[in-house]
């Protein structure tokens, strides 16, 4: 089982990327292979799926998009090939925040995603999904959970953590996040 590989890309097609290590070429499946360029040397995060009549690795650029995507493949009727397409833009804020609304609608959107398997990926997968909205040198826990309770999504409360004094009162806290949430 690979955990990751480093190279350079040497092929770009419409649904993979070779990656080019040690001399020999990795055909990796990844969301959006036009986000990479030829001759870039990255870092490709793996998960090798090997059944009877095949061995596909999956690439992603950050280990969060792997894990998303290994938790998306645990729903039942939900393959690799039909989870892969869910990961190409920037919207995995969306797909946590459609899942724990259970927004059927949204989720209906991706390729091959019907009703059924929306449904399911809502019922597998709500309140299992960490949504990280803080930053990992400062704490805020307790200003997150008022804004929650204040209504503001956790997406939108991750985007203005960054910009608040960590020092100051919880008070203060929120007053601060309000006035940037509200812009």
């Amino acid at each position: 089982m690979y955990s990751y590989i480093k190279g350079i890309i040497t092929i770009i097609e419409s649904i993979y990327v070779v990656l080019e290590n040690n001399g020999i070429g990795y055909m990796i499946y990844v969301p959006n292979p036009y986000s990479y360029k030829v001759g870039e040397e990255t870092t490709i995060y793996l998960y090798q799926q090997i059944r009877e009549d095949e061995n596909t690795l999956y690439g992603f650029k950050t280990k969060e998009d792997k894990d998303l995507f290994l938790k998306l493949i645990s729903v039942k009727g939900l393959g690799c090939k039909m989870a892969l397409p869910m990961l190409s833009g920037d919207n995995k804020d969306s797909i946590h925040e459609a899942i724990e609304t259970g927004n059927v609608n949204y989720l209906k959107k991706f390729p091959k995603i019907g009703d059924k398997v929306a449904r399911q990926i809502i019922l597998d997968l709500k309140g299992k999904l960490e949504v990280d909205v803080k930053d990992s040198k400062k704490d805020f826990t307790e200003l997150t959970e008022t804004l929650k309770s204040l209504g503001y999504k956790p997406v939108d409360i991750k985007k203005v953590l960054p910009n608040i004094d960590s020092s100051k009162s919880l008070e203060l806290q929120v007053k601060e996040a309000l006035k940037l949430l509200l812009k």
